[in-house]
Protein backbone atom coordinates (compact mmCIF):
# COMPACT_ATOMS: atom_id res chain seq x y z
CA UNK A 1 0.00 0.00 0.00
CA UNK A 2 2.96 1.95 1.06
CA UNK A 3 4.63 2.47 -2.82
CA UNK A 4 0.65 2.55 -4.61
CA UNK A 5 0.23 5.31 -2.36
CA UNK A 6 3.26 7.69 -4.26
CA UNK A 7 1.84 6.24 -7.13
CA UNK A 8 -1.38 7.84 -6.81
CA UNK A 9 0.56 10.89 -5.04
CA UNK A 10 3.39 11.16 -8.09
CA UNK A 11 1.71 9.85 -11.51
CA UNK A 12 -2.36 11.49 -10.22
CA UNK A 13 -0.12 15.39 -9.13
CA UNK A 14 1.79 15.03 -12.85
CA UNK A 15 -1.50 14.27 -14.60
CA UNK A 16 -3.32 17.17 -12.61
CA UNK A 17 -0.10 19.28 -13.16
CA UNK A 18 -0.35 19.02 -16.93
CA UNK A 19 -4.23 20.00 -16.65
CA UNK A 20 -3.67 23.05 -14.78
CA UNK A 21 -1.19 24.02 -17.46
CA UNK A 22 -3.57 23.68 -19.99
CA UNK A 23 -5.96 25.98 -18.23
CA UNK A 24 -3.57 28.21 -16.63
CA UNK A 25 -4.38 27.14 -13.05
CA UNK A 26 -2.08 27.18 -10.41
CA UNK A 27 -1.06 23.63 -9.61
CA UNK A 28 -1.34 23.59 -6.02
CA UNK A 29 -5.60 23.97 -6.49
CA UNK A 30 -5.18 20.58 -8.08
CA UNK A 31 -2.95 19.18 -5.43
CA UNK A 32 -5.15 19.87 -3.05
CA UNK A 33 -8.13 18.58 -4.34
CA UNK A 34 -6.23 15.40 -5.53
CA UNK A 35 -4.96 15.39 -1.97
CA UNK A 36 -8.51 15.88 -0.37
CA UNK A 37 -9.51 12.80 -2.37
CA UNK A 38 -6.85 10.31 -2.15
CA UNK A 39 -7.47 11.52 1.78
CA UNK A 40 -11.51 11.02 1.47
CA UNK A 41 -10.98 7.69 -0.20
CA UNK A 42 -8.22 6.39 2.53
CA UNK A 43 -5.83 5.43 -0.33
CA UNK A 44 -3.13 7.47 1.32
CA UNK A 45 -0.58 4.58 3.38
CA UNK A 46 -1.02 5.04 6.88
CA UNK A 47 3.07 5.33 7.12
CA UNK A 48 2.76 8.00 4.88
CA UNK A 49 0.23 9.41 7.55
CA UNK A 50 2.68 9.17 9.83
CA UNK A 51 5.46 10.97 7.90
CA UNK A 52 3.09 13.92 6.85
CA UNK A 53 4.31 16.28 8.63
CA UNK A 54 8.17 15.64 8.12
CA UNK A 55 8.03 15.54 4.71
CA UNK A 56 5.93 19.13 4.49
CA UNK A 57 8.35 20.74 6.55
CA UNK A 58 11.07 19.04 4.07
CA UNK A 59 9.15 20.58 1.41
CA UNK A 60 8.81 23.78 3.48
CA UNK A 61 13.02 23.75 3.73
CA UNK A 62 13.67 23.64 0.30
CA UNK A 63 11.51 26.56 -1.20
CA UNK A 64 12.81 28.81 2.04
CA UNK A 65 16.35 27.94 1.14
CA UNK A 66 15.57 28.69 -2.11
CA UNK A 67 14.28 32.07 -1.60
CA UNK A 68 17.00 32.79 0.51
CA UNK A 69 19.49 31.83 -2.47
CA UNK A 70 17.63 34.25 -4.81
CA UNK A 71 16.99 37.09 -2.78
CA UNK A 72 19.39 40.05 -3.17
CA UNK A 73 20.12 41.81 -0.15
CA UNK A 74 20.15 45.19 -1.96
CA UNK A 75 16.30 44.63 -2.83
CA UNK A 76 15.79 43.68 1.25
CA UNK A 77 18.03 47.51 2.03
CA UNK A 78 15.32 49.46 -0.32
CA UNK A 79 12.13 47.34 1.94
CA UNK A 80 13.57 48.77 5.05
CA UNK A 81 10.88 49.62 7.58
CA UNK A 82 7.78 48.20 5.91
CA UNK A 83 9.39 44.73 5.63
CA UNK A 84 9.56 45.12 9.78
CA UNK A 85 5.94 45.91 9.98
CA UNK A 86 4.66 43.11 7.17
CA UNK A 87 6.37 41.10 9.75
CA UNK A 88 3.97 41.13 12.78
CA UNK A 89 1.12 44.36 12.10
CA UNK A 90 -1.15 42.26 9.36
CA UNK A 91 -0.99 38.72 11.38
CA UNK A 92 -1.49 40.78 14.67
CA UNK A 93 -4.55 42.41 13.67
CA UNK A 94 -5.94 39.83 12.00
CA UNK A 95 -5.47 37.34 15.25
CA UNK A 96 -7.19 40.28 17.11
CA UNK A 97 -10.11 40.65 14.82
CA UNK A 98 -11.08 36.81 15.26
CA UNK A 99 -10.18 37.24 18.52
CA UNK A 100 -13.16 39.77 19.05
CA UNK A 101 -15.26 38.70 16.85
CA UNK A 102 -14.99 34.77 16.99
CA UNK A 103 -17.44 34.70 20.19
CA UNK A 104 -19.98 36.88 17.25
CA UNK A 105 -19.71 33.96 15.42
CA UNK A 106 -19.39 31.23 17.53
CA UNK A 107 -20.34 29.61 20.88
CA UNK A 108 -15.95 30.44 21.52
CA UNK A 109 -14.64 32.04 25.22
CA UNK A 110 -12.38 34.68 24.13
CA UNK A 111 -9.11 32.74 24.57
CA UNK A 112 -10.27 29.94 22.52
CA UNK A 113 -11.35 33.26 20.01
CA UNK A 114 -7.62 34.41 20.24
CA UNK A 115 -6.24 30.86 19.81
CA UNK A 116 -8.28 30.76 16.44
CA UNK A 117 -7.06 33.79 15.39
CA UNK A 118 -3.35 32.93 16.17
CA UNK A 119 -3.93 30.00 13.53
CA UNK A 120 -5.68 32.00 10.93
CA UNK A 121 -3.42 34.85 11.31
CA UNK A 122 0.02 32.67 9.97
CA UNK A 123 0.02 33.34 5.84
CA UNK A 124 1.66 30.26 4.15
CA UNK A 125 4.83 30.77 3.09
CA UNK A 126 4.28 27.23 0.83
CA UNK A 127 1.83 29.68 -1.13
CA UNK A 128 3.62 32.65 -0.93
CA UNK A 129 7.67 32.13 -1.36
CA UNK A 130 7.23 29.97 -4.49
CA UNK A 131 5.67 32.74 -6.06
CA UNK A 132 7.99 35.70 -5.00
CA UNK A 133 10.92 33.16 -6.62
CA UNK A 134 8.87 33.08 -9.54
CA UNK A 135 9.05 36.73 -9.80
CA UNK A 136 12.72 37.13 -8.35
CA UNK A 137 14.08 34.84 -11.02
CA UNK A 138 11.95 36.94 -14.27
CA UNK A 139 12.98 40.20 -12.19
CA UNK A 140 9.60 41.50 -11.99
CA UNK A 141 8.75 43.97 -8.78
CA UNK A 142 12.35 43.64 -7.87
CA UNK A 143 13.41 47.51 -8.43
CA UNK A 144 11.07 48.29 -5.60
CA UNK A 145 11.96 45.12 -3.67
CA UNK A 146 8.24 43.65 -3.45
CA UNK A 147 9.48 39.81 -3.60
CA UNK A 148 12.02 40.65 -0.84
CA UNK A 149 9.36 42.38 1.20
CA UNK A 150 6.81 39.70 0.90
CA UNK A 151 9.59 36.87 1.30
CA UNK A 152 10.76 38.37 4.87
CA UNK A 153 7.78 38.88 6.29
CA UNK A 154 5.80 35.77 5.37
CA UNK A 155 8.92 33.82 6.89
CA UNK A 156 8.45 35.58 9.99
CA UNK A 157 4.89 36.32 10.87
CA UNK A 158 4.35 32.84 10.67
CA UNK A 159 6.74 32.55 14.16
CA UNK A 160 5.06 35.32 15.40
CA UNK A 161 1.60 33.55 15.46
CA UNK A 162 3.04 30.28 16.11
CA UNK A 163 4.27 31.46 19.82
CA UNK A 164 0.88 33.18 20.24
CA UNK A 165 -1.15 29.81 19.70
CA UNK A 166 1.23 28.27 22.30
CA UNK A 167 0.46 30.84 24.64
CA UNK A 168 -3.41 30.15 23.85
CA UNK A 169 -3.18 26.44 24.00
CA UNK A 170 -1.31 26.96 27.42
CA UNK A 171 -4.02 29.40 29.06
CA UNK A 172 -6.65 26.92 27.57
CA UNK A 173 -5.13 23.81 29.22
CA UNK A 174 -3.82 25.21 32.29
CA UNK A 175 -6.34 28.05 33.11
CA UNK A 176 -2.83 30.30 33.62
CA UNK A 177 -0.96 32.80 31.87
CA UNK A 178 2.47 33.74 31.80
CA UNK A 179 3.87 37.29 30.09
CA UNK A 180 7.48 35.51 29.51
CA UNK A 181 6.10 32.82 27.14
CA UNK A 182 6.00 36.28 24.78
CA UNK A 183 9.90 36.56 25.14
CA UNK A 184 9.73 33.38 22.70
CA UNK A 185 9.01 35.80 19.91
CA UNK A 186 11.83 38.18 20.13
CA UNK A 187 14.15 35.05 20.66
CA UNK A 188 12.93 33.41 18.00
CA UNK A 189 13.65 35.81 15.32
CA UNK A 190 16.92 36.95 16.68
CA UNK A 191 18.78 33.90 17.48
CA UNK A 192 17.16 32.20 13.60
CA UNK A 193 18.71 35.46 12.06
CA UNK A 194 22.29 35.09 14.12
CA UNK A 195 22.75 31.25 13.42
CA UNK A 196 21.77 32.04 9.48
CA UNK A 197 24.51 34.37 9.25
CA UNK A 198 26.83 32.51 11.42
CA UNK A 199 26.92 29.46 8.83
CA UNK A 200 26.35 31.52 6.01
CA UNK A 201 29.60 33.19 6.65
CA UNK A 202 30.99 29.29 7.27
CA UNK A 203 29.22 28.20 4.12
CA UNK A 204 30.72 31.48 2.22
CA UNK A 205 34.27 30.43 3.30
CA UNK A 206 34.08 26.97 2.59
CA UNK A 207 32.94 27.65 -0.98
CA UNK A 208 35.35 29.94 -1.80
CA UNK A 209 38.55 27.79 -0.10
CA UNK A 210 37.38 24.49 -1.46
CA UNK A 211 36.48 23.18 -5.22
CA UNK A 212 33.30 21.38 -5.05
CA UNK A 213 30.94 20.06 -7.32
CA UNK A 214 27.50 22.73 -6.57
CA UNK A 215 25.47 18.68 -6.27
CA UNK A 216 27.50 18.36 -3.50
CA UNK A 217 27.72 21.84 -2.20
CA UNK A 218 23.82 21.74 -1.93
CA UNK A 219 23.65 18.75 -0.37
CA UNK A 220 25.80 20.33 2.50
CA UNK A 221 23.32 23.64 2.59
CA UNK A 222 20.44 20.77 3.03
CA UNK A 223 22.32 18.69 5.70
CA UNK A 224 22.68 21.94 7.83
CA UNK A 225 19.19 23.04 7.23
CA UNK A 226 17.45 19.61 8.49
CA UNK A 227 20.37 19.59 11.21
CA UNK A 228 18.67 22.99 12.18
CA UNK A 229 14.99 21.75 12.16
CA UNK A 230 16.55 19.02 14.39
CA UNK A 231 18.17 21.47 16.59
CA UNK A 232 14.71 23.47 16.90
CA UNK A 233 12.29 20.94 17.94
CA UNK A 234 15.46 19.59 20.52
CA UNK A 235 16.27 23.19 21.90
CA UNK A 236 12.31 23.83 22.43
CA UNK A 237 12.19 22.98 25.80
CA UNK A 238 14.56 25.53 27.11
CA UNK A 239 14.94 28.07 24.10
CA UNK A 240 13.31 29.76 21.36
CA UNK A 241 14.88 29.23 17.93
CA UNK A 242 13.69 29.88 14.53
CA UNK A 243 15.12 27.07 11.88
CA UNK A 244 13.47 28.16 9.25
CA UNK A 245 14.55 31.66 9.57
CA UNK A 246 18.04 31.19 9.88
CA UNK A 247 17.76 28.54 6.63
CA UNK A 248 16.81 31.47 4.69
CA UNK A 249 19.41 33.93 6.35
CA UNK A 250 22.11 30.99 5.33
CA UNK A 251 20.51 31.37 1.86
CA UNK A 252 20.36 35.21 1.46
CA UNK A 253 24.01 35.48 3.11
CA UNK A 254 25.23 33.36 0.30
CA UNK A 255 23.49 35.22 -2.54
CA UNK A 256 25.45 38.06 -0.84
CA UNK A 257 28.85 36.65 -0.73
CA UNK A 258 28.81 34.02 -3.68
CA UNK A 259 26.09 35.61 -6.14
CA UNK A 260 26.71 33.42 -9.16
CA UNK A 261 27.07 30.23 -6.96
CA UNK A 262 23.85 31.00 -5.24
CA UNK A 263 22.13 31.94 -8.33
CA UNK A 264 23.22 28.29 -9.87
CA UNK A 265 22.30 26.49 -6.84
CA UNK A 266 19.09 28.65 -6.47
CA UNK A 267 18.18 27.09 -10.20
CA UNK A 268 18.70 23.60 -8.63
CA UNK A 269 16.44 23.83 -5.69
CA UNK A 270 13.72 24.60 -8.26
CA UNK A 271 14.22 21.64 -10.36
CA UNK A 272 13.79 19.79 -6.44
CA UNK A 273 10.47 21.91 -5.82
CA UNK A 274 8.80 20.37 -8.25
CA UNK A 275 7.94 17.33 -6.82
CA UNK A 276 8.52 18.37 -2.99
CA UNK A 277 5.45 20.94 -4.25
CA UNK A 278 3.69 17.89 -5.24
CA UNK A 279 3.86 16.45 -2.08
CA UNK A 280 3.34 19.44 0.19
CA UNK A 281 0.15 20.31 -1.41
CA UNK A 282 -1.38 16.49 -1.71
CA UNK A 283 -0.44 15.50 1.75
CA UNK A 284 -1.81 19.46 3.08
CA UNK A 285 -4.94 18.47 1.45
CA UNK A 286 -5.38 14.64 2.53
CA UNK A 287 -5.17 16.43 6.09
CA UNK A 288 -8.33 18.07 5.44
CA UNK A 289 -11.70 16.62 6.94
CA UNK A 290 -14.00 17.41 4.48
CA UNK A 291 -17.23 16.80 6.63
CA UNK A 292 -15.93 19.73 8.93
CA UNK A 293 -15.86 21.85 5.90
CA UNK A 294 -19.22 21.72 5.41
CA UNK A 295 -20.23 22.03 9.58
CA UNK A 296 -19.55 25.38 10.30
CA UNK A 297 -19.42 26.71 6.18
CA UNK A 298 -21.03 29.95 6.64
CA UNK A 299 -20.52 31.24 9.58
CA UNK A 300 -16.88 30.48 8.71
CA UNK A 301 -17.20 32.36 5.94
CA UNK A 302 -18.04 35.29 7.54
CA UNK A 303 -15.74 35.49 9.86
CA UNK A 304 -12.80 35.00 7.61
CA UNK A 305 -14.40 37.74 5.16
CA UNK A 306 -13.59 39.88 8.48
CA UNK A 307 -10.62 38.81 9.44
CA UNK A 308 -9.08 39.00 5.55
CA UNK A 309 -10.79 42.76 5.16
CA UNK A 310 -8.57 43.56 8.59
CA UNK A 311 -5.48 42.07 7.01
CA UNK A 312 -5.80 43.75 4.09
CA UNK A 313 -6.02 46.86 5.70
CA UNK A 314 -2.90 46.44 7.80
CA UNK A 315 -0.67 45.72 4.86
CA UNK A 316 -1.71 49.03 3.55
CA UNK A 317 -0.99 50.74 6.67
CA UNK A 318 2.11 48.97 6.90
CA UNK A 319 3.03 50.08 3.00
CA UNK A 320 2.19 54.17 3.96
CA UNK A 321 5.40 56.30 3.50
CA UNK A 322 6.50 53.34 0.79
CA UNK A 323 7.05 54.60 -2.66
CA UNK A 324 4.42 52.00 -4.03
CA UNK A 325 2.30 52.94 -6.04
CA UNK A 326 -1.90 51.98 -5.53
CA UNK A 327 -1.29 48.19 -8.31
CA UNK A 328 1.57 47.19 -6.08
CA UNK A 329 0.18 47.72 -2.82
CA UNK A 330 -2.80 45.75 -4.60
CA UNK A 331 -0.81 42.88 -5.16
CA UNK A 332 1.16 43.02 -2.07
CA UNK A 333 -2.24 42.67 -0.52
CA UNK A 334 -3.06 39.72 -2.53
CA UNK A 335 -0.06 38.15 -1.30
CA UNK A 336 -0.61 37.94 2.20
CA UNK A 337 -3.93 36.08 1.84
CA UNK A 338 -3.07 32.36 0.89
CA UNK A 339 -2.98 30.03 4.33
CA UNK A 340 -2.45 26.40 4.20
CA UNK A 341 0.72 25.04 6.26
CA UNK A 342 0.21 26.06 9.59
CA UNK A 343 -3.07 25.83 9.41
CA UNK A 344 -3.18 22.27 8.43
CA UNK A 345 0.09 21.64 10.98
CA UNK A 346 -2.00 23.65 14.35
CA UNK A 347 -5.41 23.12 13.34
CA UNK A 348 -6.73 20.65 14.84
CA UNK A 349 -4.12 20.82 18.41
CA UNK A 350 -6.89 22.14 20.74
CA UNK A 351 -9.23 19.00 18.93
CA UNK A 352 -5.81 16.97 20.36
CA UNK A 353 -6.04 19.03 23.57
CA UNK A 354 -9.85 18.46 24.66
CA UNK A 355 -9.38 14.53 23.66
CA UNK A 356 -7.06 13.86 25.57
CA UNK A 357 -8.13 15.70 28.48
CA UNK A 358 -11.54 13.94 28.08
CA UNK A 359 -13.31 17.66 27.99
CA UNK A 360 -16.24 17.80 25.93
CA UNK A 361 -16.52 21.33 26.07
CA UNK A 362 -12.75 21.93 24.75
CA UNK A 363 -13.63 19.05 22.09
CA UNK A 364 -16.46 21.08 21.09
CA UNK A 365 -14.14 24.51 20.78
CA UNK A 366 -11.45 21.88 19.19
CA UNK A 367 -14.15 21.09 16.40
CA UNK A 368 -15.02 24.96 15.88
CA UNK A 369 -11.00 25.96 15.87
CA UNK A 370 -10.43 22.76 12.85
CA UNK A 371 -13.29 23.52 10.50
CA UNK A 372 -12.86 26.94 10.35
CA UNK A 373 -8.72 26.28 9.61
CA UNK A 374 -10.09 23.81 6.87
CA UNK A 375 -12.42 26.76 5.45
CA UNK A 376 -9.58 29.19 5.36
CA UNK A 377 -7.47 26.90 3.72
CA UNK A 378 -9.73 25.62 0.72
CA UNK A 379 -10.78 28.98 0.07
CA UNK A 380 -7.89 31.49 0.90
CA UNK A 381 -4.91 29.00 -0.71
CA UNK A 382 -6.27 28.74 -4.06
CA UNK A 383 -7.84 32.00 -3.82
CA UNK A 384 -4.38 34.05 -3.12
CA UNK A 385 -2.51 31.54 -5.49
CA UNK A 386 -5.15 32.21 -9.03
CA UNK A 387 -4.83 36.23 -7.78
CA UNK A 388 -1.36 35.92 -7.43
CA UNK A 389 -0.54 34.26 -10.86
CA UNK A 390 -3.24 36.66 -12.41
CA UNK A 391 -2.34 39.65 -10.99
CA UNK A 392 1.16 39.83 -10.57
CA UNK A 393 2.16 40.98 -14.38
CA UNK A 394 -0.69 43.37 -14.79
CA UNK A 395 0.15 44.70 -10.94
CA UNK A 396 3.83 44.63 -10.93
CA UNK A 397 5.70 43.87 -15.12
CA UNK A 398 4.68 47.13 -16.17
CA UNK A 399 5.54 49.12 -13.44
CA UNK A 400 9.51 47.54 -14.13
CA UNK A 401 9.17 48.12 -17.96
CA UNK A 402 7.92 51.57 -17.35
CA UNK A 403 11.10 52.25 -15.22
CA UNK A 404 13.42 50.72 -17.19
CA UNK A 405 11.99 53.17 -20.23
Amino acid sequence: MFFASLALILVGGVALYALCKLIHLPSLVAYLLWGMLLGYLGLIDKNIEAISSDIRKIALVIILLKAGLSLNVEDLKKVGRPAILMSFLPATVEMVTVGLLGPVFFSLTYTESFLLGSVLGAVSPAVVVPMMSKLMDERVGTKKGIPALITAGSSIDDIIMIVFYGVFMSIESSGSFSWVSFLNIPSSIVSGILVGLLLGYLFSFLFKRVHMRDSIKLTLLFGVSFGLVYLESYLSQWFSFSSLLAIITIGIFTNRSRHEQAIRLSTRCSKMWVVAELFLFVLVGSSIKVDYFAKFLLPSLGLLACSLFMRIVAVNLSLIKTNLNLKERTFVSISYLPKATVQAAIGGGLLELGTSLNDEKIIAAGTIVLSVSVVAILISAPLGAILMNLTYKPLLGEMDKEIEQ
